[in-house]
């Protein structure tokens, strides 16, 4: 089957200019990498478990895509007050691997070539970190967003990771795969629809449909977070009374989300009920004391939530060198 290969162009056509008033930008610390080289993956256990964060890369996208439910001056104040950039809003993209008994387990594959040239790393630092692909056992796709799924089939359209089985919510696979959905939705969404709908009906690809509470293998399950797409869902992996949800997008803005749960994206399919899912998601990390994963965290994405007044703030987990 023809590979589809959206442009930047494409994804990001529905994407506003920058509010003609926004405030001026504050003085921004920007650092870079020694040489040029990027981080590739960040390793820690939780109880039996043995956790590799691992990046697919980053890219960039226009600030005014946060605070959907916002007023945008209300939002250009935050980002100016947090040194956030005033237009440009900086994503990293932060994959769970997990070992946890026999299983070996990946969570969204990245966007391969077919997104924008600053991502589609995975692989290659999967290698840097020592993980042999052939290996996956298991891979879960919380949702079907080019940045999460369209690195399903290599450019010579082979499938990767073959040998693992795949997983997906029954009603994220449903919403994609509903009869002429492309001539449903509006014209800027079609390149999503049809990234999304290539990689899901690509030829040889099984899927294995999954629920809110529905276990991968034991100690790993996972949790229903409606709101960014119809049926995005999160990760729970649970090990000797630790635990950590990957919350994909369901949370993108480390800052933001935490502060305005209620305020939303503007690529959240939902966004009163993302708003609500990110409420529950953030009360129950802060109330249980779970570990939270950010796919677009700043890297390596992993923290804690604690409450503030009525919001959450995110606690970044400290990088350890031993």
């Amino acid at each position: 089957m023809p590979i589809y290969r959206p442009s930047r162009r494409d994804i990001l056509k529905t994407a506003a200019m920058a509010p003609a008033l926004a405030l001026p930008a504050p003085a921004l610390a920007a650092f870079g990498a020694p040489a040029g080289e990027q981080a590739s993956h960040f390793r820690f256990t939780l109880g039996a478990a043995a956790v590799t964060i691992v990046s697919d890369g980053h890219f960039v996208i226009p600030a005014d895509t946060l605070g959907a439910a916002a007023d945008p001056a209300e939002v250009q104040t935050f980002l100016k007050r947090h040194f956030l950039h005033s237009t440009e809003s900086y994503r990293h993209t932060n994959h769970l691997y997990v070992e946890i008994g026999d299983a070996k387990i990946l969570v969204d594959v990245g966007s391969g070539t077919r997104f924008f040239d600053t991502a589609g790393r995975l692989m290659d630092n999967l290698d840097t970190a020592g993980i042999d692909p052939d290996d996956i056992t298991h891979v879960v796709i919380t949702h079907a967003h080019p940045d999460h799924i369209l690195a399903l089939r290599d450019d010579f359209d082979e499938p990767i990771l073959g040998d693992a089985e795949w997983f997906i919510g029954a009603d994220e696979y449903a919403y994609w795969m509903q009869d002429d959905l492309v001539n449903k939705v509006d014209p800027a969404e079609q390149t999503f629809v049809l990234a999304a709908t290539n990689s899901l009906a690509a030829e040889g690809q099984e899927w294995t449909m999954v629920k809110d509470g529905d276990e991968i293998v034991p100690g790993v399950s996972v949790v229903a977070s409606p709101g960014h797409t119809d049926g995005h869902l999160s990760l729970l992996v649970e090990s000797d009374g630790n635990s950590l949800l990957a919350v994909g997008d369901a949370i993108t803005n480390a800052y933001m989300d935490f502060a305005h749960p209620d305020w939303g994206i503007t690529r959240d399919y939902d966004v009163a009920r993302a708003g609500e899912t990110r409420k529950r998601l953030l009360d129950m990390a802060a109330t249980d004391g779970i570990s939270l994963l950010g796919y677009h965290f700043p890297f390596p994405g992993v923290g804690h939530v604690m409450r503030e007044g009525g919001a959450y703030r995110f606690v970044p987990a400290l990088w350890r060198w031993e």
